[in-house]
C-alpha cells in the first residue's frame, strides 16, 4: 500500500536518497512542491549532522624511517570516533557520487587531484558545507534554515506543483 508522495516506504525513501545527493552535490535541484517539502527536512537533517562533528579530529604523530634509516617523525589527522560514527550514518543516508572530470582539465591532473577521495559527496559535506552552516549560524544565532523553496508553478504535462529546493 503506497504512503507519502504515492510511493511505498523503501522507493521513497531511494528518492529522498537521491534527491539530497543531487541537492548537496549541485546546491540547487527541480522538483514537484510536495518532494521539495519532503526533502527539505531531510536534508536540513543531514546538514545539521555534519555541522556538529565536522571539526572533530584527532592529531597524532607518526613516525617513520626514510632510506637512510633516520628516523622521521610527522603529523597525521585523522576523524574523531564521533566523527566517523555520524560520516557512516550520513553514508547510509545518501548516494556517493563520483567527481567527473572538467572538460579542459587533463586525465593526469584529474587523477591527481581526487587519488586520495573515496567519497567525494562525504567530503564536500564536511570541508564545505558544513563549515559555511556553522559559521552563518554563529552569525545569525540560529541554526536551521539552510534551504530555500521557490514555487515555479504548474508544470505542462500532468499540472503537478513544480519547485525549485536550494542550498542558501
Amino acid at each position: 500500500m503506497p504512503g507519502k508522495l504515492g510511493r511505498t516506504a523503501e522507493q521513497r525513501q531511494a528518492l529522498l536518497r537521491n534527491q539530497a545527493s543531487e541537492l548537496l552535490w549541485y546546491g540547487k535541484i527541480t522538483t514537484t512542491k510536495a518532494k521539495a517539502k519532503e526533502l527539505q527536512s531531510y536534508v536540513e537533517k543531514i546538514i545539521t549532522k555534519a555541522i556538529r562533528v565536522y571539526d572533530d579530529n584527532i592529531e597524532f604523530d607518526v613516525v617513520s624511517t626514510d632510506k637512510k634509516g633516520k628516523e622521521v617523525t610527522s603529523k597525521s589527522v585523522k576523524d574523531s570516533p564521533k566523527k566517523l560514527a555520524v560520516r557512516r550514518q550520513l553514508i547510509g543516508k545518501l548516494r556517493d557520487l563520483q567527481e567527473v572530470k572538467p572538460f579542459n582539465e587533463k586525465k593526469s591532473e584529474f587523477k591527481a587531484r581526487t587519488a586520495d577521495i573515496q567519497h567525494p559527496l562525504m567530503e564536500k559535506l564536511f570541508n564545505e558545507i558544513a563549515p559555511k552552516y556553522a559559521q552563518r549560524a554563529e552569525e545569525l544565532g540560529q541554526g536551521g534554515g539552510y534551504t530555500r523553496i521557490y514555487t515555479l508553478g504548474q508544470r505542462r504535462g500532468d499540472g503537478a506543483e513544480e519547485a525549485i529546493i536550494e542550498l542558501v
